[in-house]
């Protein structure tokens, strides 16, 4: 079996026995034997069939692993993926452009959003409704509430740099919308779903 690092919103649905899943950017299925959450930790541990033995689980290290998804059927209506909320305009209330998002993240169950290249320099967005009033990445268009971002004030710079972190390329988002046919995304690409971000753990 190899651990996983979960992504999807779902992984009870993405990990079900049966339900095949490929490498980022390859066709090559991983078939789901079993898989199980990890009780004293994060992620999940999952047996494909395809791999039989701690070399191959090796060569899973630090891959993605992706599923095709009728988009459609797979985001309520309103949602997103992750990858179609970068590049998104951030403005303020007033109008004024604030900077792009560049970067889409999680801590714990909140997602932020990362912005960059407007007058304020880098700052980060949590979604949540008291900053995000409006979310349209259908639109590239975020409106935040920039008097509760504080973003007047300088920045604090913390101890140990900028935060450590890697943006999964494909993820949903629980806000905004993107035109995309099912199974497709908005530049006409499969939209797929994360399963993990570092498998590598033989059992």
């Amino acid at each position: 079996m190899v651990r996983v690092e979960v992504l999807t919103d779902r992984p009870e649905a993405r990990f079900a026995p049966g339900t095949t899943l490929h490498r980022e950017g390859t066709d090559g299925p991983l078939t789901i034997v079993a898989a199980a959450p990890i009780e004293d930790g994060p992620g999940w541990r999952v047996q494909f069939r395809e791999v039989t033995s701690r070399t191959a689980a090796e060569r899973l290290r630090e891959v993605y692993l992706e599923t095709i998804v009728d988009r459609a059927a797979d985001l309520a209506p309103g949602a997103a993926y992750w990858h179609e909320v970068v590049g998104a305009a951030v403005r303020g209330v007033d109008g004024r452009k604030l900077g792009v998002v560049t970067d889409v993240y999680r801590v714990g169950e909140a997602e932020v959003l990362a912005v960059s290249g407007g007058p304020a320099g880098d700052f980060d967005v949590p979604v949540v409704r008291d900053v995000v009033r409006a979310f349209a990445p259908d639109r590239g268009e975020i409106v935040v509430d920039e008097a509760v971002l504080d973003l007047a004030t300088p920045p604090v710079d913390e101890p140990g740099g900028r935060r450590p972190r890697r943006r999964p390329r494909w993820s949903r988002h629980g806000k905004g919308g993107s035109p995309g046919g099912p199974g497709r995304d908005a530049a006409g690409n499969p939209a797929a779903d994360p399963a993990s971000g570092a498998p590598g753990e033989e059992a």
